[in-house]
């Protein structure tokens, strides 16, 4: 883990980069603020985010219409903290000494609204625990 007086790095990392790692990423900058620095990558990125996902963000006051789906680079793996990969599989590098967790969450692609909505709260409760284990108040 980093020193606690700098500005920890969290990867959110899953295939399409266009639903859950968009969302978690919303989520912990809007929640955290600057207390956190926030990547997200897919290991195969999609074009665009997931409009359903957009619409479920929008919902709780939180934009991230102009997100761009980013390829997971080596660089960016290496430079972060923690890494948190959401159905990616193998695609993400290993590196010692970082904080690694897979969350399992229903892919949001090709879901109705109503799942949608459940996947964003239960990224949400997700990241408020990291928050408090990475950058307590």
């Amino acid at each position: 883990m980093p020193d606690p007086s700098e500005q920890p790095t969290v990867l959110f990392v899953c295939v399409h980069n266009a639903g859950r790692s968009q969302m978690a990423a919303g989520w912990l900058k809007h929640l955290a603020g600057n207390k956190v620095r926030v990547l997200s990558a897919g290991s195969a990125p999609k074009e665009s985010i997931n409009p359903v996902a957009v619409a479920a963000m929008a919902e709780v006051g939180i934009d991230i219409t102009g997100n761009i789906p980013q390829k997971l680079e080596y660089e960016t793996a290496r430079e972060s903290d923690v890494i948190v990969t959401m159905g990616c599989g193998d695609a993400c590098p290993y590196f010692p000494g970082k904080r690694y967790e897979d969350w399992v969450l229903t892919d949001p692609a090709g879901q109705s609204i109503e799942v949608v909505r459940e996947v964003r709260d239960e990224i949400r409760e997700r990241v408020k625990t990291l928050i408090q284990e990475i950058a307590p108040a």
